[in-house]
């Protein structure tokens, strides 16, 4: 972006333009060294909790127990536990789970247990499809990201129509500007929401909700048409839309399961494209149609001496040409907002037991 603006602003040279792309290839290949150091050059440690318990102790303990129970046992090991071992030291919490672990096993090879098997798996679990299908959480993941990411890709869609019409002649800037932000926003979108996971224990989609805020206000300012509206715009749609490609992902993988998540997660990119033929090809597109048609209309007495073959292009001008499109854009992103708050509200106890007692 930086070389793109001086070469709108001062003007490069093409040996400076080369020696720019050359460092840039430079920096996007240094994190191929990763991967190549890790296989290389580390050292594959066995884990030191896998000796918690000696394998004699655990096969007589497991052995008269059927698999299906062990799996319910070992996912009743979080309700059974005190809440006081989350505040333990890791090692330490490690070795009192092990420990719990072992006289579950025990109790129920010998009868002093029985253990309840349930109909599906609890939240924090592996789903399969048709069993996330019927939570109302994932529908409600759904929705938030087809409000969200389907207003953002309108924008995308409908950029260079948005920027001509606030009179700027090229829209390439600005298609450039909003992919950078929306590459940024997948960094931060999921730095940030690990840090809320993470430190405080606090469902992931809140910050899903800040997103989906900052894209709502994104829009308003788009309606609004004032100075500066296209630099500030892309930067807020940008961040916003590219925040949930972080979010949502992570979010399906912690209340849904990595079992079947690729299942889970192809559905809910169905969202992205269902929005975008809802908002930006029916909405955006018609509201600016109806807009152009209007000025064509008011302006038809200076055509009248005109003669020509062919009709000329409906083109809308000014800020009301998305003006309708850009405040009901607005309106989904609060709705996408209060939809991931409810959400939040419904897995507070699933991220406190995935990561332990929130901080103060």
């Amino acid at each position: 972006m930086g070389v793109m603006l001086l070469e709108d602003l001062v003007g490069l040279s093409h040996s400076l333009t080369i020696l720019c792309t050359i460092i840039l290839m430079v920096l996007l290949l240094v994190p191929i060294v990763i991967p190549v150091m890790l296989s290389f050059f580390s050292n594959d440690d066995e884990s030191a909790y896998t000796a918690l318990l000696t394998s004699p102790r655990r096969e007589e303990a497991s052995g008269s127990v059927s698999s299906e129970e062990q799996e319910v046992i070992l996912s009743e090991v979080d309700e059974q536990k005190p809440k006081e071992i989350d505040l333990l030291p890791a090692s330490e919490r490690q070795k009192r789970i092990a420990e719990l672990q072992a006289k579950l096993f025990q109790a129920a090879a010998v009868g002093a247990v029985r253990v309840k098997r349930r109909k599906g798996p609890r939240r924090g679990e592996d789903f399969t499809l048709l069993q996330a299908m019927i939570k109302a959480d994932f529908w409600l993941l759904f929705f938030s990201l087809l409000l969200g990411s389907g207003s953002g890709l309108t924008v995308i869609d409908n950029l260079g129509q948005m920027s001509q019409s606030l009179g700027f002649e090229d829209s390439h800037i600005f298609v450039s500007m909003i992919s950078i932000w929306n590459f940024l926003g997948r960094i931060s979108g999921g730095f940030f929401s690990e840090i809320i996971v993470k430190d405080y224990a606090y469902p992931r989609a809140i910050a899903l909700a800040t997103a989906q805020v900052f894209m709502a206000i994104g829009h308003f300012i788009f309606a609004m048409g004032w100075p500066g509206t296209m630099y500030i715009g892309t930067l807020l749609i940008g961040l916003g839309y590219g925040a949930h490609w972080a979010i949502v992902p992570a979010a399906a993988s912690e209340l849904f399961g990595v079992k079947n998540f690729g299942a889970l997660y192809n559905f809910l990119t169905v969202a992205n494209p269902a929005g975008s033929l809802v908002f930006s090809g029916i909405i955006a597109s018609g509201i600016y149609d109806y807009e152009a048609r209007k000025q064509a209309n008011h302006n038809h007495s200076t055509l009248l001496g005109m003669v020509s073959d062919v009709a000329p292009a409906l083109k809308c001008e000014g800020s009301i040409c998305f003006f309708i499109s850009s405040m009901i854009m607005s309106g989904f992103c609060i709705i996408a907002a209060a939809l991931s708050l409810i959400l939040v509200h419904r897995t507070k106890i699933v991220y406190t037991n995935l990561y332990g007692k929130p901080r103060t």
